[in-house]
């Protein structure tokens, strides 16, 4: 197997390492012919790794989706990855650009983002990671509509059978 080179500063690795300690490029093997870097590969070389762990918190948000990729770009350019979703309870067909959106990084990352974008530290949370769920009043809610339902079918059941 080739021995590993950073494409940036050609330092020499181990087969062990995937990015360069000097200046945390991911590397290449050593000898591998050079060709033009997809956008998505190009886009993967500009994201630097400590800010590439933990769960998604959601940093921002936007009114639409050319406002969020405006975000992202900036984001992007100072080495920090996000992720665009579509803000949940606005209803417009999928293929629309209109309609708010969420800007998440990962938990490493929520310090440099709201630095970034200019986010004041005292500023109300967005809400904390993505994978937290329904509100506890929406699952409060949800349970006592249950109750009523079965307490209905009880009722009618018991109705039907003895009366």
């Amino acid at each position: 197997m080739a021995a590993l080179v950073c494409p940036t500063c050609t330092t020499g690795h181990g087969s062990d390492e995937r990015f360069c300690t000097r200046c945390g490029t991911p590397l290449v093997q050593e000898g591998a012919r050079e060709h033009e870097p997809t956008e998505a590969q190009a886009r993967a070389r500009k994201i630097l790794p400590q800010y590439a762990r933990g769960a998604l918190v959601r940093v921002a948000a936007a009114r639409n989706q050319a406002e969020a990729e405006l975000l992202q770009g900036i984001l992007l350019e100072e080495g920090v990855p996000s992720l665009m979703r579509r803000s949940g309870g606005f209803d417009v067909p999928d293929f629309l650009a209109s309609g708010p959106r969420d800007i998440l990084v990962p938990a490493s990352a929520v310090e440099a983002a709201r630095d970034i974008l200019r986010i004041p530290a005292q500023a109300p949370a967005l809400g904390g990671a993505v994978h937290e769920g329904t509100p506890e009043w929406v699952r409060a809610l949800a349970a006592a509509m249950a109750v009523v339902i079965l307490a209905l079918v009880a009722a009618g059941l018991f109705a039907a059978l003895f009366g």
